[in-house]
């Protein structure tokens, strides 16, 4: 793990708001002033094809990136783009939910939710009731 890693790990892990490699940059500016964002980004790789972090993508968007390893699914704003963790209910790995065709074999399940987050569902309400 080299220091460059180590500091972009630890952004990743001291918050859950699953931030995009420019964000993370930003971030580890404030500890490592003298890293790039081509740096910040090799890191990123690195990190999520070791399965120390996991890449989330949506849609078009710019990666995300994730320090949950515990099995979870995304909820995805349609709103305000906020990507948050959702737990299973149960502890579940998300493949057993699934029904697959005998001899299948998962390779990785992702499980994405969308609508609205509650901040974003209060403002709409509020609204309504104006």
């Amino acid at each position: 793990m080299t220091p460059q890693r180590r500091v972009v790990y630890e952004v990743l892990m001291s918050s859950r708001d699953h931030p995009t490699a420019t964000e993370v940059f930003i971030r580890v500016q404030k500890k490592m002033s003298s890293i790039s964002l081509a740096t910040v980004y090799n890191c990123l790789e690195t990190l999520a094809v070791a399965g120390i972090v996991k890449q989330v993508n949506v849609d078009r968007e710019p990666s995300r990136y994730c320090g949950n390893l515990a099995p979870h699914a995304h909820f995805h704003c349609e709103t305000c783009a906020t990507v948050m963790d959702v737990d299973l209910k149960g502890g579940e790995e998300p493949s057993k939910l699934l029904k697959l065709p005998r001899g299948a074999k998962i390779e990785k399940v992702e499980v994405e939710v969308r609508g609205q987050c509650p901040e974003c569902a209060r403002k709409e309400k509020q609204k309504d009731n104006l």
